[in-house]
């Protein structure tokens, strides 16, 4: 993740916001246990989640890493009974390949929201649109994705 971060292409975490996630994670590896990439899903409500952090190693795209990736994270997120999931990314092009739509419109219900608000996790605020994470997220793009 780190040489995205550095390129602002990804945020950039605390370890002990890694940690706190580790069980959100996946990663995938080769025969020798390197890492070949990555990617989280997190719960947001009941029936919606993000993906977060997707990222495969430079010298490793194109091979089909990213799609196992967020193939597997939509299989977790259908065992949950999420039904949309939400994503803020540069990569448009990638995540249109996986069904993903880009909206600016996406919202939930106003008891949600007001739960919603609440919480500390920025991944959220990115979600709500909250002002405080302009800076972070200027150029991303929302996309949404119903889950069948």
């Amino acid at each position: 993740m780190e040489p995205l971060v550095d390129a602002r292409v990804l945020l950039g975490k605390d370890l002990v916001v890694l940690y706190e996630s580790v069980q959100e994670f996946i990663v995938a590896v080769d025969d020798a246990g390197e890492i070949l990439g990555c990617g989280a899903l997190h719960v947001f409500w009941e029936d919606l989640g993000e993906i977060r952090s997707l990222t495969v190693a430079p010298d490793k795209k194109n091979l089909g890493i990213g799609h196992s990736l967020i193939e597997e994270l939509e299989r977790e997120a259908r065992q949950l009974g999420l039904t949309r999931l939400f994503c803020l990314s540069f990569e448009v092009d990638f995540f249109q390949s996986h069904g993903f739509s880009v909206h600016d419109d996406e919202t939930v219900d106003p008891a949600v929201y007001a739960e919603l608000v609440r919480s500390p996790d920025e991944g959220v605020a990115e979600f709500l649109d909250l002002a405080r994470v302009k800076p972070n997220t200027l150029g991303n793009s929302r996309l949404f994705k119903k889950l069948a």
